[in-house]
């Protein structure tokens, strides 16, 4: 064992030498000193990775490269050069990560490449569309409006059961039931109990990972860690978590090809595209086991990001008394005690800017989700060469003083028109831009709607005067609240759920 790791350390440093050497010969990005074979990865800092890039933007400029390991990275922190990088074709592939191809090998929809993540996405899209996802009025769209509702109001019945103490609650595990509930559905055509002990793994396994699996973590740039002890841990942790997963997942299969209830979800939606290119003899992309990536990653990114953006949503509103009770105003004038449909969302500006300015000043993923160059290729006038990682540093963009003012304070008034209408500057891209924009950004738009309106309708949210509500984080693949706790009490005069 021991000479085999000192011949896959001679391999790497012999690759990384000639690597080295032809990319002398290029024009590449500015950047800092850093060492050899580790490249900037020592100086980056583990726990907030995006305030260390977003500082050497502002000393290097809006692109800049450096070495992390292996993998030569170049950061973008401008929005007019992320939109015009991105939408091309050259940079549409995944970076060389071993999250991306050593774990995930390159199925589901987020590490795919190529044909096969074009097909993919070709396919969720056309999935979403049939179950309601669309800016019309159709009864396909009221159905699922009734489908995120159900949960919507489950929420509400449980922040009323166990919110309304003095110290308040931690609303994490309330909305993760509910909102996770309302994607088991749209995925898996399931919904399950609180105490369910299948479910319970599921939220845990998702929860765990998330925290182990980083964009900037060393594993991802020096694959030799696997072996150190440390990491080995990790890696295995993370590896038996998908095992558990996928047998769940299995068995979910095959529950659903035993006794079929729904077609709306993505499950029977993919069993039955396979079995029509069964008799085709064109299962492509589709082939074993794609089904278990692309259910976790339809579940996870579901999840992930539209429960995080409303935990923060609350915890500003609980921060800003006066900007909640603007919102609960334009509520009651539009709405009254009624549910909300996606037909007011036009009517309701005030709403739609506080969940912008969430999404703004503390963006979900604040490294953006990596690309990589599938070619030799330029942006501006600087050479890029194949395999690098382009980072579009979403959270430089968002806090970028040229383009919002006080860009530290949370201000929901930057995204109304002088008409009161709502208004979205082009340096807001919460959902990337370009070929892998996020391909639920309507789904994530209607769920935040109806959650954070009934729970405004609902509830003033406030905090324990002796609470200290902590604002800057925990950064994994997410940037995520710490654990807190709010208070939700209820509004007097309005119609129970």
């Amino acid at each position: 064992m021991l000479i085999l790791h000192v011949l896959l350390c001679f391999v790497f440093l012999i690759a990384m030498y000639t690597f080295n050497k032809k990319r002398q010969k290029l024009k590449l990005p500015p950047g800092p000193w850093q060492l050899p074979f580790l490249g900037y990865l020592p100086f980056i800092d583990a726990k907030n990775p995006y305030l260390t890039l977003t500082a050497l933007a502002k000393k290097y400029g809006p692109i800049f490269g450096i070495n992390m390991g292996s993998v030569y990275t170049v950061v973008l922190s401008d929005h007019h050069i992320i939109k015009q990088v991105l939408v091309k074709e050259e940079f549409s592939g995944r970076a060389p990560l071993y999250l991306t191809h050593g774990i995930m090998k390159g199925y589901g929809l987020i590490c795919s490449e190529g044909e096969s993540w074009r097909e993919q996405r070709k396919f969720v899209v056309k999935c979403l569309k049939d179950f309601g996802v669309l800016k019309y009025s159709c009864s396909k769209r009221e159905k699922l409006e009734k489908r995120i509702s159900i949960t919507a109001n489950e929420a509400i019945l449980k922040l009323k059961e166990q919110g309304c103490s003095v110290d308040g609650i931690d609303p994490f595990h309330i909305l993760h039931h509910c909102l996770g509930n309302l994607i088991n559905d749209l995925v898996f055509g399931i919904t399950y109990e609180e105490t369910d002990q299948t479910w319970i793994m599921l939220q845990k396994l998702q929860d765990e990972g998330l925290k182990y699996i980083g964009v900037a973590g060393p594993l991802n740039f020096l694959p030799l860690l696997r072996y150190l002890p440390q990491y080995k841990n990790m890696l295995k942790f993370v590896t038996d978590g998908q095992k558990k997963t996928h047998n769940i997942y299995q068995k979910i299969i095959e529950d659903h090809q035993n006794d079929p209830k729904t077609s709306d979800n993505f499950l029977a939606a993919f069993l039955l595209e396979l079995k029509n290119r069964m008799n085709t003899n064109d299962i492509s992309s589709f082939a074993h086991p794609q089904i278990y990536y692309l259910l976790a990653d339809m579940f996870g990114a579901g999840v992930d990001t539209t429960l995080t953006t409303l935990r923060w949503f609350l915890l500003f509103m609980a921060l800003h008394p006066e900007e909640q009770e603007e919102m609960q105003k334009e509520l009651e004038a539009i709405i009254g005690d009624q549910e909300i449909t996606l037909n007011d969302r036009s009517s309701l500006p005030k709403l739609e800017a506080a969940i912008a300015e969430t999404q703004r000043i503390r963006s979900i993923v604040p490294l953006g989700f990596p690309h990589g160059s599938i070619k030799d290729s330029k942006i501006c006038e600087y050479d890029i060469p194949k395999g690098s990682m382009i980072i579009p540093l979403q959270w430089a963009v968002h806090m970028d003083s040229r383009y919002w003012i006080d860009p530290e304070k949370f201000n929901s008034k930057r995204f109304l028109a002088e008409d009161g209408s709502l208004a979205k500057p082009e340096a807001f891209i919460p959902f990337q831009s370009g070929k892998r924009m996020c391909v639920g950004d309507e789904l994530a738009r209607m769920i935040l709607l109806f959650f954070t309106s009934r729970i405004l309708q609902s509830f003033t949210i406030s905090s324990h005067p002796n609470a200290s509500l902590d604002i800057e984080g925990d950064c994994g693949i997410t940037l995520s609240p710490k654990p807190h706790r709010l208070i939700f009490k209820p509004r007097l005069g309005l119609r129970n759920v």
